[in-house]
């Protein structure tokens, strides 16, 4: 069910990203008083403060002190708040936030279908941090106008990850741990790129939903994963950040691999509905020459640390399927038929 309700986030986020609006860009957030709220205590005073910093939903937060009572309205958020050396800073987090182990007993808040205002408010933070197309707007809105400080973050590409860890080691006054593991991720991408990036092309097709078939477009992460691993994403164009396609349109493009966050989830329907999907899409080559693969969605879709692991794994899979080519490539008569 983790899978799942991980791929629902994912659809709501994308829905309710369509309904979000500018009105409110550029404008410097201040904090409203609110029956019941008592205002938390004077956060540490570092230098830098106070400061004003633009969210990635283009709003102007200021903050008067480093946070020192964070919440995270998201588990990837949780998880690079940990990473940018701030966990213990955390007093609330979203439900799903598994990861590291220690966010487990941290109070749950809720998640983006249904956030526990009553419990956040209780909880008194000094900064909420959420995402920025998985949490409405609407929630945002109301956060704000119960006095309480929300940032919205977002990583569209690898890229990103290492900027949200310095921005969150400055809300929090972290910024020293933040440097280290933005550095760390920055050099272990590097090496990727350069090992991956410039070899010869694999198409793919990403499977994030089975029924109705959902992909991803140039403007996901996921999409800048193929990318940095030397794969072409065969949906890259399309409009939709996560279109629905047909499966005369995937037959199509006859992708050379799918990689698949869903096909393979471990749940007592999968393996049945894998080989359903499998014997429907038998013509495809990646099917006929066994070049389907799953990623846990933990490591390719949360916009965290981990996604280089996820990234190591479409990389070393994409390699593979470049060795068979080889393996099967005669220099005499082209390309030996794959073995059925």
């Amino acid at each position: 069910m983790t899978v799942i309700r991980q791929v629902l986030m994912l659809l709501f986020a994308l829905f309710t990203s369509t309904l979000l609006d500018s009105g409110n860009a550029g404008g410097e957030i201040r904090p409203v008083s609110s029956p019941g709220f008592t205002t938390p205590a004077t956060g540490t005073s570092l230098p830098g403060f106070p400061e004003t910093m633009t969210d990635d939903n283009g709003r102007s937060v200021r903050m008067t002190h480093a946070a020192m009572r964070i919440i995270s309205l998201s588990p990837n958020i949780t998880e690079l708040i940990f990473a940018a050396g701030a966990g213990k800073k955390l007093v609330g987090v979203s439900r799903h936030s598994n990861y590291p182990d220690a966010a487990k007993s941290i109070p749950d808040i809720g998640d983006s279908f249904n956030l526990d205002f009553e419990r956040i408010i209780a909880l008194q933070p000094d900064l909420l941090l959420a995402w920025g197309s998985g949490n409405a707007r609407a929630d945002i809105e109301k956060l704000e106008r119960l006095g309480l400080t929300v940032f919205a973050t977002e990583a569209v590409t690898l890229a990103d990850v290492p900027r949200l860890l310095r921005t969150i080691g400055r809300l929090a006054g972290t910024s020293g741990p933040a440097e280290r593991a933005a550095k760390t991720y920055e050099e272990a991408l590097q090496q990727i790129e350069n090992r991956y990036s410039n070899r010869p092309k694999v198409s793919v097709f990403q499977l994030i939903w089975r029924q109705p078939l959902m992909t991803v477009n140039s403007q996901h992460l996921i999409s800048d994963v193929i990318r940095v691993c030397g794969g072409t994403n065969v949906f890259a164009l399309t409009s939709s950040l996560a279109p629905v396609v047909s499966g005369e349109n995937l037959l199509a493009v006859d992708p050379d691999v799918i990689i698949s966050s869903v096909l393979l989830e471990q749940d007592e329907s999968a393996p049945t509905e894998a080989r359903a999907f499998l014997r429907q899409f038998s013509q495809l080559s990646a099917v006929r020459n066994n070049n389907v693969f799953f990623v846990h969605p933990d490591l390719i879709q949360r916009q965290t640390t981990r996604v280089l692991q996820g990234t190591r794994l479409v990389c070393e899979q994409l390699e593979r399927v470049r060795s068979r080519r080889k393996i099967d490539r005669l220099p005499d008569s082209g390309f030996r038929t794959p073995p059925p």
